[in-house]
């Protein structure tokens, strides 16, 4: 079929979807390119035309406007880059409610953070404004852009705020630091053993160090102060910005709580929200609220947030040293010793039996695992649950950060989605390479690979524990360039344009939203970002300082940057 009749289809589709007399005005953007990241190369077309929230038309100029009918709102991109609006294939977005008002350790708040001194200093300095007695909590440690490269200790913390209870949580968001009013506050004693999953730090005498990691971190969370519905409300407008700013018109919140549900799902949250939210409830919360209410029902819509899937953990962080590997860390466990390779949340059985319950009732599996070891946990579990391509389940793994080229076999056979984490090789493949080799470094989220075996990859943020900037993802995915100028596994870069299919029809399709989204296409939701670059044609180096300008969400602009 040639492309006059493709363009005749197109448009009899587009006048279809048009609807009755007395639809709103259409709205056609032209003047720039327009790159629909339809297929597997780049295609542009001179406009798009949308109309009551959808596409209507994308093809030529002269076509869109016999499409759009006369009183259009005509919008010249003058020369920007305009592409369907960023899907968010894993991040937090109920962190981003809930840390405001904490102090941000890799923010600009908290001035130059470069050792221990300095991080104590900028704590000591946001405490002087919280009474003494009450919590001083600290978001993004990384003990590992320190000069000291180890975890600040309880007697440190100690001697720096005797008054308050503090927690330096990490920025992988799976462990904390704190001093001995926290311990106390959450009933944790010297001598008391790490549950199951978990990992303290604790001197030879067993005297608690402050270090929680992973379960271990369950008593402090549960006295960390919250906010109230009125505070997350006030938050709300705040957080979402965060990701329209960065072109995202469908974001994720990766680990649920039942909380953070009933709140995302209120009225008043409806009321005020701009974006498409994917919401997945974590299995470490409980699902029988999930379970025994009908009206959540999997990839049932409640307002603008849709139940996407259950989430399972099944082991930590790897620059946290607390992801599971068949393989041990060179610099061992987070307290140093030896010999470790991290451990996983749970056994095979607990992990496989909650995973057949999810199953059973038609809920998609996401499945956080960062090391090898947990992957293969996660593959044993899909194939106990008779898992195949064909069924089109689409389990998730999220991070899927030191998958080995067997598991991506194994991940073609299953029907995996691989969420991959491009970021890590600019913060952390330093760290990385000071535990494990090349073979396992350079095949740091191996996204050439993914494709090669057939499977479609999607690369994420993981907010907070990396920032919001898509830019920068893209720039991860095809630079492979850590802070110290090391290329991860160069044959694993990206090219933009696949970079670009990372962000939009890649979790699209993880999300089963690739009839809706992550594409210009008529019939799909008219989401739209606009760069003030073609990232296409702009070299590699210069990807970063691409600019967002515009967010379009249904036809509508939600964000614009100030001139």
């Amino acid at each position: 079929m040639n492309k006059d009749i493709l363009a005749t289809v197109g448009l009899w589709l587009a006048l279809a979807l048009a609807g009755p007399a007395g639809a709103q005005t259409a709205t056609l953007w032209r003047g720039g390119p327009i790159l629909t990241m339809a297929g597997d190369a780049p295609q542009t077309v001179e406009a798009v035309v949308a109309r009551d929230g959808r596409i209507l038309f994308a093809g030529s100029l002269a076509a869109a406007r016999k499409a759009a009918g006369a009183g259009a709102l005509e919008h010249d991109l003058a020369g920007k880059t305009l592409l369907p609006g960023f899907v968010d294939a894993h991040s937090h977005f109920a962190l981003a409610v809930q840390e405001a008002g904490r102090l941000n350790l890799a923010g600009p708040e908290a001035g130059p953070i470069t050792d221990n001194a300095s991080l104590i200093a900028a704590v000591r300095r946001f405490a002087a404004n919280v009474p003494k007695g009450q919590w001083v909590v600290a978001t993004r440690y990384d003990q590992e852009a320190l000069a000291e490269k180890r975890y600040i200790t309880r007697a440190e913390l100690d001697a720096a705020l005797p008054d308050h209870k503090v927690a330096l949580l990490h920025v992988s968001g799976h462990g904390m630091v704190v001093n001995s009013r926290a311990l106390d506050a959450a009933g944790l004693a010297d001598g008391q053993p790490a549950p199951e999953g978990g990992v303290v730090t604790a001197d030879a005498q067993g005297r608690l160090t402050g270090g929680l990691f992973e379960t271990a971190m369950g008593p402090v969370n549960a006295v960390l102060p919250q906010k109230t519905a009125a505070d997350k409300l006030a938050a709300l407008d705040d957080a979402q910005d965060l990701y329209l700013r960065e072109g995202f018109t469908f974001a994720q919140d990766a680990a649920t709580s039942p909380a953070d549900l009933a709140f995302l799902t209120s009225q008043g949250a409806r009321g005020k929200l701009k974006l498409d939210l994917a919401v997945l409830p974590l299995s470490l919360t409980g699902l029988d609220e999930l379970y025994a209410n009908p009206a959540l029902r999997p990839h049932a819509w409640l307002g603008r947030v849709k139940l996407q899937g259950v989430k399972f953990i099944l082991d930590g962080s790897p620059q946290a040293r607390t992801a599971f590997f068949t393989r041990d860390y060179a610099r061992g466990a987070p307290d140093g010793s030896h010999p470790w390779r991290g451990r996983p949340l749970a056994g095979d059985a607990q992990v496989q039996a909650m995973m057949k319950e999810a199953h059973a009732r038609g809920w998609q599996i996401f499945v956080h695992a960062n090391g090898d070891a947990a992957i293969d946990m996660a593959v044993h579990a899909f194939d106990a649950l008779g898992i195949k391509a064909a069924d089109d389940r689409r389990p998730i793994v999220i991070h899927s950060q030191f998958v080995r080229p067997d598991q991506l076999r194994d991940y073609a056979r299953i029907g995996v989605g691989p969420a991959l984490f491009s970021n890590h090789t600019f913060y952390w493949a330093d760290v990385h390479r000071s535990n494990f080799g090349p073979e396992v470094t350079d095949f740091i989220s191996p996204f050439a690979a993914a494709r090669a075996a057939g499977l479609t990859p999607s690369n994420h943020s993981d907010y907070p524990v990396t920032s919001l900037d898509t830019r920068f993802q893209l720039w991860t995915a095809m630079a492979r360039t850590s802070r110290t100028g090391v290329v991860s596994g160069p044959g694993q870069r990206e090219s933009a344009y696949r970079a670009l299919q990372a962000l939009t029809t890649g979790p699209a399709w993880q999300t089963f939203e690739e009839t809706r989204r992550g594409r210009i296409a008529p019939g799909l939701l008219a989401d739209f970002v606009v760069l003030d670059r073609n990232p296409l044609t702009t070299p590699v180096a210069s990807i970063r300082d691409i600019a967002v300008t515009e967010t379009i969400k249904e036809g509508k602009t939600v964000w614009r940057r100030a001139k």
